[in-house]
């Protein structure tokens, strides 16, 4: 390098195991007030001009912004690559300000907009939208919804939803990511979130699964606990009791035939009762979806086997657990 010190560099003694201060050797300033020139690329002293490295390399932004305090910045790198959509993804788009308020950019950024476009990618950005907004109504998570929107790109690009409402197919997408990536929710949550018919959803759910080839999995009961239990605020304590008594209440045969939400339900009625801080039928129903009269009979036949369900693991958990704090049906 030209005019670079040939001399060791002066390392302070607090550093000296872990770093090297460049110094200037006319100055010999032990805080050195070094400029970075990055027009000439030069390493130049601030103080009396000496230069102390060349060709260093800019790591700023490579482009320079003339727009006005309107303009957006000119980056000339563009947006990242969508991996939902298909193409290239380098269109020209026409600003929509800069116009001075005639409203002609705007037009044209439309008009421009409409001619190249494509209907396909269009309705792949609408749906893609849309399953984002619902999505986060939920607070559910980034994954379900990258998942939900590969399973609608799969159906628009298998065209299976010719006959089918664009709405429950949507609805269904969401449905099915859910189950596959083992956060499922129940087909009410899903109705209320989406405002589509249970039956449409159904419908829409097991065609997808047929023609997709979709793995579903299956609904547990310990899947939904969790969830209902913090929505209720119980306790910790009453979700790993619900969470025993589910596993035990799967095992009886005279509770065949019940699904896994009328028994989440049923276990979680009779876990907050069992340890004194009671939910009523009512409340359980408005979260899990279920209603008051399935959560009752469900519970009516594991009250009816309490003896086979509440076994010492589950009684010796909570020093408030007391059979006499039962509701009896």
């Amino acid at each position: 390098m030209s005019q670079m010190d040939k001399r060791p560099h002066v390392i302070s003694g607090t550093d000296e195991r872990y770093s090297v201060k460049l110094i200037c050797r006319n100055c010999r300033d032990p805080i050195p007030n070094i400029i970075e020139d990055f027009a000439s690329g030069d390493l130049v002293c601030g103080d009396c001009g000496l230069v102390l490295g060349d060709r260093i390399i800019d790591t700023r932004s490579e482009w320079r912004t003339f727009a006005n305090d309107e303009g957006d910045d000119p980056s000339r790198v563009g947006n990242a690559a969508n991996p939902f959509l298909d193409g290239a993804q380098l269109d020209t788009v026409i600003a929509r300000g800069g116009d001075k308020g005639s409203g002609l950019a705007k037009d044209l950024n439309r008009t421009h907009g409409r001619t190249t476009a494509q209907r396909h990618e269009r309705n792949l950005v609408q749906a893609y939208k849309e399953i984002s907004a619902l999505c986060d109504a939920y607070d559910i998570p980034k994954t379900i919804v990258d998942i939900a929107k590969q399973l609608y790109k799969k159906v628009e690009d298998e065209q299976l939803q010719r006959g089918k409402s664009n709405d429950a197919i949507i609805a269904a997408c969401i449905f099915l990511a859910c189950r596959q990536d083992n956060a499922p929710r129940t087909f009410k949550e899903i109705c209320a979130l989406t405002k589509v018919d249970r039956k449409d959803i159904g419908r829409t759910f097991k065609f997808l699964k047929s023609k997709l080839g979709a793995n579903t999995g299956t609904t547990s009961s310990n899947d939904l606990i969790a969830r209902f239990c913090s929505n209720l605020n119980l306790s910790q304590e009453t979700w790993r009791i619900t969470k025993l008594l589910t596993e035990k209440a799967k095992e009886m045969e005279h509770i065949s035939g019940k699904s896994p939400l009328s028994i989440a339900s049923a276990c979680i009625y009779m876990a907050s009762h069992l340890i004194g801080d009671g939910r009523d039928a009512k409340a359980i129903s408005d979260i899990a979806g279920v209603g008051e009269a399935t959560i009752k009979s469900t519970y009516k036949i594991i009250y009816a086997n309490r003896k086979e369900l509440l076994t010492p693991a589950i009684m010796d958990r909570n020093p408030k657990a007391s059979e006499s704090n039962l509701i009896v049906p």
